[in-house]
């Protein structure tokens, strides 16, 4: 074999030696192990649904309004001579205690002169009298006399006049008492409107006050609130059905509760909102009725309303965390796999559910978050260890 065919003969045995190598070393490798790895099981927090009697109770909101609030109309003219100092935005008024003093002289002159009217007429009354009681004697063996004959109408006529008189003197005296202006209750004032040496006529506004007795927090109810109360439309609070509610709202950077009732529903329903309104009552807000921390429930405030409704016997409840969007619930089933169940939810508030329809006691609710949930997967039970407040307490 000339030197040409070696040259093209020897790579191609070495091609054919590699690849025969390799077909060897491949036939005669171990076989890897082969094994069916199973889906990890996804942990989950669960809840066991119970059955047991709940109160309902609705959470709606409100602002506090004054149950008596009043314009100050001036009923006399003059000049202010004097202000109380606690005639201003925020002050206390008592009832009878005068906060505007209006000048009086006028109003002493004209009770002066009515006196003098009375005195007046009692004497004219007296003359009357007394020429009447002559004639009448005079007169006595005659036979039909006349009413005038006898002075009667003259009598009448002089205790018409002193009548008038009185009533003259009676309406002097008031106006003279109109000078000194002031409230019936005890109240706060809200705004102001005069000063010393102003004078004002009658009508004349010179400020706004409410009473401080009672305050009133008008609340909105839908429907479904309505139901959860179980009071008819036109409700109206007695001594024998009272409906408790608490009051919190967050005042100087805390949060403070007060006590109420609610005293009555309105008869109609309100036709811009389709709401019902109710209205609520606190007693002496700015004294007893204040918080335990001492915060009067001032009116303006905004508050939110806790209305204890009707009671549910052996309802099935479960955590609010464990209802899901479309009233939807997640339970472990008896296979550790997820089922997805539709329920018909009957109440809830922000801590609990009430179910009516869709589970059964016992079932296990999930009340953690599950990303992407698929009918069927694997679940892993975890079991929370909970911590009483009291525990808290003393590793505190």
């Amino acid at each position: 074999m000339n030197k040409t065919g070696i040259k093209i003969l020897a790579p191609l045995a070495v091609i054919a030696f590699g690849l025969g190598g390799y077909s060897l070393l491949n036939a005669i490798k171990p076989e890897p192990d082969k094994r069916q790895e199973e889906r990890r099981a996804m942990t989950v927090f669960t809840a066991v649904v119970k059955a047991s009697d709940i109160d309902l109770k609705v959470i709606t909101q409100g602002e506090v309004r004054a149950k008596t609030q009043i314009n100050i109309i001036s009923e006399v003219a003059g000049r202010v001579i004097e202000v109380s100092p606690e005639f201003v935005e925020g002050g206390i008024v008592k009832p009878g205690v005068p906060f505007v003093s209006i000048e009086s002289i006028d109003y002493v002159f004209a009770v002066n002169q009515a006196k003098a009217r009375v005195a007046e007429a009692e004497v004219r009354v007296q003359q009357a009298k007394a020429v009447a009681e002559v004639v009448q004697y005079q007169l006595r063996n005659e036979g039909k006399v006349s009413d005038l004959a006898l002075k009667i109408p003259q009598l009448t006529e002089a205790n018409a006049k002193l009548t008038s008189a009185q009533s003259d003197l009676e309406q002097a005296q008031l106006n003279l008492s109109r000078t000194q202006i002031s409230l019936p209750f005890d109240g706060r004032v809200i705004s102001t409107s005069v000063a010393v040496g102003q004078y004002i006529s009658p009508g004349t506004q010179i400020g706004r006050a409410f009473s401080n007795d009672w305050v009133e927090i008008r609340l909105p109810l839908n429907d479904s609130q309505l139901a959860t109360l179980g009071l008819p439309i036109g409700f109206v609070a007695t001594n024998y059905n009272r409906v408790p509610i608490k009051i919190s709202a967050k005042v100087a950077g805390r949060e403070h509760l007060w006590a109420g009732q609610l005293n009555r529903l309105d008869a109609s329903i309100d036709p811009s909102t389709r709401m019902l309104f109710g209205t609520a009552e606190v007693q002496n807000p700015y004294a007893e009725g204040a918080s335990q921390t001492g915060m009067p429930l001032a009116v303006g405030l905004f508050v939110t309303v806790e209305i204890v409704g009707r009671t549910l016997e052996n309802a099935y409840i479960i955590p609010r965390e464990a209802l899901r969007a479309g009233d939807k619930v997640y339970v472990v089933n008896n296979d550790g796999k997820l089922e997805i169940r539709s329920v018909d939810v009957t109440y809830s508030s922000e801590t609990e559910a009430v179910v009516n329809v869709g589970l059964d006691i016992g079932d296990q609710v999930i009340i953690s978050s599950i990303p992407n949930p698929i009918e069927g997967m694997r679940l892993s039970i975890a079991h929370r260890n909970l911590v009483s407040s009291d525990d808290q307490a003393a590793e505190s």
